[in-house]
C-alpha cells in the first residue's frame, strides 16, 4: 500500500470567508492554516511523483497548474505558488514550513496583492517567408557564389555551412525581434524573465509581472506591435496568472556535510555571525583570487571558497528562518535543526 503524504500546492492568507473556503468541499483540495496564513494541499501517493516518467510530470504540471488558477478564479486572488512536485509526509510537517518560511510567506504575499502574470509566445505567422528573406541576407549570398565559383552544385558539407549560416542570421533577427518586443512591454511590466524558446520558429517566450491595473495598457501595446510588424508575427497570451515566475516558494533541503565543509574551508568557528563568514570569506578569496594575486593565484582553491561562502549564506538563511538570534551557530547538533530552508525559487 503506498503511504499517504500532503502535496502542496501554494500558500494563501486565510482571512477569506468561510464561504470561501467551503467551495473546496468535494474537490481533493483543503487548507491547513498557521497563524494567517494557509496552505492548499491534497492527499498524495508516494509513487504518483517519485517514479512519474517525462509524460507524467507533464500531466502533473498542468493539473499543478490548473488547480491553482481554479483557486484564483473563484477570488483567491493572493496566492504564492508552490514549486512543483513538493510533498511532506504529514499536516504537522506542513505547518513547520509555514512557520518556518511566515516572514517570507507574509512579505511575498504583501508584494502580490496588486500583481499578475501574463505570459507570451510571439511566433512567425508565415515561418518559410522568413527562412527566404534570411537566405536573402548578403553573407549567405556571398557564401553560395564563393562555394558555386569552384562547384557547380553545394556539396553535403556546403549545405551544412550554408544551413548553419542561415541558421545564425535567423538567430539574430529573432533577437533583434524579441529585444523590441521586450522593449515596447517594458514600459508597462514591473519585471520580465525570458525563457527558452521551443524553436526556431519562435521568437521570445517570456512572462511578464504587471500591476493588475496595467493589464488593459498592456494588452493595448500588444495590438501596436502587432499594427506595427504587419501581422508577420503570432502573438499567443496566456493569463492573467499567479506569479509563477516572479514568486514560486521552494522548499529546499540542506546538506549538512557540505555545510560542514563550507565551515572548515572558511576556518570558521562554532558560534558566527554573518559579518564573520563574509570577513573569512574575503580573507580567503584574497588568498586565492587569480586576478589579485598573481603568484598565489589559484582557481581551484577559489572556487571551493566562493563554494563555501554560497553554501553558509544559505544556511544562515535558514538558521534566521528558525531563530532571531544573531548568532549563527555551527555546531553539528544545532546544524542538523536548521538543514530545511524555505525560498524564493531562482
Amino acid at each position: 500500500m503506498p503511504t499517504k503524504r500532503i502535496y502542496i500546492y501554494g500558500v494563501m492568507p486565510n482571512f477569506y470567508s468561510p464561504d470561501m473556503f467551503r467551495t473546496f468541499e468535494d474537490s481533493g483540495i483543503y487548507a491547513i492554516p498557521f497563524q494567517n496564513i494557509s496552505a492548499v494541499v491534497s492527499d498524495n501517493d508516494d509513487e504518483e511523483i517519485d517514479y512519474a516518467n517525462r509524460e507524467e510530470l507533464g500531466m502533473l504540471l498542468v493539473h499543478h497548474q490548473e488547480t491553482i488558477e481554479s483557486l484564483q478564479s473563484k477570488g483567491f486572488n493572493m496566492f504564492i505558488p508552490m514549486k512543483l512536485g513538493t510533498i511532506v509526509g504529514t499536516k504537522d510537517d506542513v505547518v513547520k514550513l509555514l512557520a518556518k518560511g511566515y516572514d517570507l510567506i507574509f512579505e511575498t504575499l504583501k508584494k502580490v496583492e496588486f500583481l499578475t502574470e501574463i505570459d507570451i509566445a510571439v511566433t512567425w505567422a508565415n515561418f518559410g517567408a522568413v527562412i527566404q528573406e534570411v537566405a536573402g541576407h548578403p553573407e549567405i549570398v556571398a557564401l553560395k557564389e564563393e562555394i558555386l565559383k569552384k562547384s557547380d552544385s553545394l556539396s553535403q558539407l556546403d549545405q551544412v555551412k550554408v544551413g548553419m549560416l542561415i541558421k545564425e542570421k535567423l538567430t539574430e533577427k529573432n533577437k533583434q525581434v524579441e529585444l523590441r518586443i521586450l522593449d515596447a512591454l517594458s514600459s508597462v511590466s514591473i519585471d520580465i524573465k525570458t525563457h527558452e524558446v521551443m524553436n526556431d520558429q519562435m521568437v521570445t517566450n517570456s512572462a511578464f509581472l504587471l500591476n493588475k491595473n496595467n493589464k488593459e495598457k498592456f494588452e493595448s501595446k500588444i495590438d501596436k506591435l502587432d499594427a506595427e510588424f504587419e501581422d508577420a508575427l503570432s502573438f499567443k497570451l496566456v493569463g492573467p496568472l499567479p506569479c509563477y515566475s516572479f514568486y514560486t516558494l521552494e522548499v529546499k533541503a540542506l546538506d549538512l556535510s557540505l555545510v560542514e565543509q563550507a565551515k572548515n574551508d572558511l576556518g570558521l568557528s562554532d558560534e558566527t555571525s554573518e559579518m564573520e563568514i563574509k570577513k573569512a570569506y574575503l580573507t580567503k578569496a584574497k588568498l586565492f583570487h587569480p586576478d589579485t594575486i598573481q603568484q598565489n593565484g589559484n582557481q581551484e582553491s577559489f572556487n571551493r571558497i566562493n563554494k563555501a561562502y554560497h553554501t553558509l549564506l544559505e544556511y544562515t538563511m535558514a538558521a534566521k528562518q528558525s531563530s532571531k538570534d544573531e548568532q549563527i551557530s555551527l555546531a553539528k547538533e544545532n546544524m542538523a535543526k536548521n538543514m530545511i530552508l524555505v525560498k524564493l525559487k531562482d
